[in-house]
């Protein structure tokens, strides 16, 4: 059984739309973020940065495995299931690429927009707009001529991005949620990959819907 530890966060949905695809069973035990229960001993124990997600894997190949950070963990859940990353060619690294862009500069740049635009200092919050303006620019050439991040097939990558992407779209109106709207191909791509009964499962959760509870 995968025991998941998260919370309603871009990153912290990504395994759940995850898990949701691959039909696994698995139980969510949610941490409190906005109380500091990431700090907690025994979430430090699984998640020595004191970041969700965090994964347990109580039957995994060698032993119990306990994983931190989303990217590891789409990537083991896509290793161990076949599916959702492709096994070799062209195909698999592209999607890792993209996994890894959004983790390296996605992620981290829309986290300081939604930080600096609750307050008031203009300079900060001018300089993050325009770097996840330059971002959203950079995933619609990817997008453009495809389906998906890494080709026809839809992929970890995608869940990585659409998180973060829809994040954007709602909680930044003014600024890249305008952005995403102009848009052709990415507002496809949000519409394509938000369309999936999975990935609307996963972004529907709230912490208290299944504390505790197994799915599936």
């Amino acid at each position: 059984m995968i025991t998941l530890y998260t919370w309603g966060t871009p990153n912290g949905r990504k395994p759940i739309i995850m898990l949701e695809e691959l039909a696994q069973p698995y139980r969510i035990a949610p941490v409190n973020i906005s109380e500091g229960k990431q700090f907690s001993p025994d979430f430090l124990a699984l998640s020595p940065n004191n970041k969700i997600p965090a994964l347990v894997d109580d039957e995994a190949e060698g032993g119990e495995l306990p994983l931190f950070e989303s990217g590891a963990i789409l990537t083991y859940l896509a290793e161990k299931h076949g599916r959702l990353l492709a096994a070799s060619g062209h195909a698999r690294y592209r999607a890792l690429e993209w996994l890894y862009w959004q983790i390296g500069g996605l992620g981290p740049m829309a986290g300081q927009l939604g930080f600096f635009a609750r307050k008031d200092e203009a300079l900060p919050k001018e300089h993050f707009a325009a770097e996840v303006q330059r971002l959203l620019n950079v995933l619609e050439r990817g997008l453009d001529g495809k389906n998906y991040l890494a080709g026809d097939a839809f992929s970890i990558a995608d869940i990585a991005c659409y998180t973060w992407t829809r994040a954007l779209a709602e909680h930044q109106p003014d600024t890249a949620g305008e952005l995403v709207k102009q848009k052709r191909v990415l507002s496809g791509w949000l519409e394509r990959v938000g369309s999936r009964p999975a990935v609307q499962r996963g972004m529907a959760w709230k912490p208290d819907d299944q504390a505790g509870s197994q799915t599936r």
